[in-house]
C-alpha cells in the first residue's frame, strides 16, 4: 500500500524517537542497525524500515559483495573503504562473529589477462581455473580483500536487532513511500494510504532515492543514474571443492562476447558469482522517479550467454560440470560525480539521505550506517568526514 512517512511525531513513547528508514537494502538496514546499536538512541525509541518489496530485494540481493580495504583511489571515499572493511571483519570474522554470518571470508584476488601466464603464482591459482586463461597477476593475497553475500548480511542484521523481539528491535513495514509530510507542530496530516509518524526520516532507497526531490518539494536536487547490469551464479559443481580466489579479468574479445571486465567471485557455499559482463543500460533520474525497474529488473539473455562462454573457456571444470543457478540483473546508483549523497536535507529538521554509493554500496555499508546513525542521534558524524557527500551539492 502507498505510504508517506510523516516527520515529527508527538513523542508519545516517553521521550523515545520514531525513526523511519526508507529502503530495506544493505544501506538502509545498516543505518537501522547502527541506530539500534547506538548508546545515544533514547529509551523507548521505535525504528522502522519501510521497504516496498522485501528486504534485500534489489542490488543487495543480487550484488557480488566483494570488498577491498586499500582499493580506494586515495580520494574522499578511501575512508569508507577502510572503516567498512574493518567493521565487517569485526562483525563477521572469527570467534567474535556477533552476527553469525557464514558468507564472510577473506580471499586472494587474481588479475587475469588473456595474453600469457606467470608460473610463480601456482599457490593462489584456484583448482577450477583449469582452462585457457592467459597471464595471471596478484591483486591481493587476502589480507585486505574479502567477500560477503549481501542478502545474508541484511537478514542477519535484522535478526540480531530482533533477537529480543520486535518491540525492542526494528519493525519492517512493507509499503512504498509516496511522500514525506513535514509538520512543525504535532498535528500530522494523514494523506492517502497509511502514514508512519516519524521524528527522523532517512531515505536510503538506492537509485530510487532521487524520488526525494519530490518528497522534499525541490529543497534538494539529487541527480542519479541507474546502471543496470546482468549477473549470473553457477551452482556448486558436484564432488569439487571450489577454491577461494576472486578474479578480475581484462578485456577478452576472443569470442566476440565483449565481456570487458569479467569479475568472478567463488562463495563459501561453492557457488560462483559472475558480473562485469558488459551491455549495461543507463537509467535516467526521470525514469527512476517513475519507479523504473523497482518491481522487476530483467536480465539480458545475450549477456548471460557471453559470460557463460567466457567463463567456461577459463574453467574446464565449469565447462563440463557447471550448471547455472541464477541469471539476474540489478542497478548501481550513480550520482554524476560518483560520490554518495550522505547527510541532512537542507531546510528540514530530522530529514536525511544516504544513497548513491555506486558499485561500493555493499562494501561501504557498515561505515555508512554508523556515520548516518551518529549524524541522526548525535547531531554530527564522528567516524567519517561527510562534507564531500553533502546532498545539496547539486542544488
Amino acid at each position: 500500500s502507498p505510504m508517506s512517512a510523516a516527520a515529527k511525531s508527538d513523542e508519545a513513547n516517553g521521550g523515545g524517537r520514531n525513526i523511519v528508514v526508507v529502503g530495506g537494502g544493505i544501506q538502509g538496514t545498516s543505518v537501522a542497525f547502527h541506530l539500534h546499536q547506538s548508546s545515544h538512541l533514547p529509551e523507548g525509541s521505535i525504528i522502522t524500515i519501510l521497504e516496498s518489496q522485501k528486504l534485500a530485494s534489489a542490488a543487495s540481493g543480487k550484488g557480488g559483495g566483494f570488498m577491498a580495504r586499500s582499493w580506494g583511489d586515495g580520494s574522499v571515499t578511501q575512508q569508507l573503504h577502510e572503516l567498512a572493511f574493518d567493521m565487517y571483519e569485526k562483525y563477521c570474522d572469527g570467534d567474535d562473529n556477533m552476527l553469525g554470518v557464514t558468507s564472510y571470508r577473506k580471499l586472494p584476488v587474481l588479475s587475469v589477462d588473456v595474453r600469457g601466464n606467470n608460473p610463480s603464482l601456482a599457490r593462489v591459482i584456484p583448482n577450477w581455473l583449469d582452462g585457457s586463461v592467459g597471464r595471471l597477476s596478484p591483486l591481493g593475497f587476502g589480507d585486505d580483500t574479502a567477500q560477503i553475500t549481501p542478502k545474508e548480511f541484511v537478514e542477519k542484521m535484522v535478526e540480531y536487532m530482533n533477537k529480543d523481539g520486535e518491540d525492542s528491535g526494528v519493525k519492517v513495514v512493507l509499503g512504498k513511500c509516496t511522500g514525506i509530510e513535514y509538520e512543525l507542530n504535532d498535528d500530522v496530516k494523514v494523506v492517502t494510504g497509511k502514514v508512519l509518524k516519524a521524528d527522523d526520516v532517512i531515505v536510503s532507497a538506492g537509485p530510487w532515492s532521487c524520488q526525494g526531490e519530490q518528497w522534499f518539494e525541490g529543497a534538494v536536487q539529487l541527480p542519479m543514474e541507474g546502471v543496470k547490469s546482468t549477473s549470473i551464479v553457477w551452482k556448486p559443481p558436484k564432488d569439487e571443492d571450489v577454491d577461494a580466489t576472486a578474479l578480475f579479468c581484462g578485456e577478452d574479445y576472443r569470442f566476440g562476447t565483449h565481456c570487458k571486465f569479467l569479475e568472478v567471485y567463488p562463495r563459501p557455499d561453492g557457488s560462483i558469482y559472475i558480473c562485469g559482463i558488459g551491455g549495461s543500460d543507463y537509467i535516467t533520474t526521470q525514469e527512476l522517479q517513475s519507479d523504473a525497474f523497482l518491481t522487476n529488473c530483467p536480465p539480458k539473455e545475450d549477456r548471460m550467454e557471453a559470460a557463460k562462454t567466457a567463463f567456461q573457456t577459463m574453467s574446464d571444470t565449469y565447462a563440463t560440470k557447471g550448471e547455472l543457478m541464477t541469471v539476474q540483473a540489478c542497478m548501481r546508483p550513480c550520482p554524476p560525480d560518483a560520490k554518495p549523497y550522505m547527510g541532512s536535507i537542507p531546510g528540514y529538521e530530522g530529514a536525511y539521505i544516504n544513497a548513491g554509493h555506486n558499485c561500493w554500496g555493499i562494501a561501504w555499508a557498515p561505515a555508512c550506517g554508523k556515520g548516518m546513525a551518529e549524524l541522526v542521534l548525535e547531531g554530527q558524524c564522528h567516524c567519517l568526514d561527510l562534507t564531500p557527500f553533502n546532498p545539496a551539492r547539486f542544488t
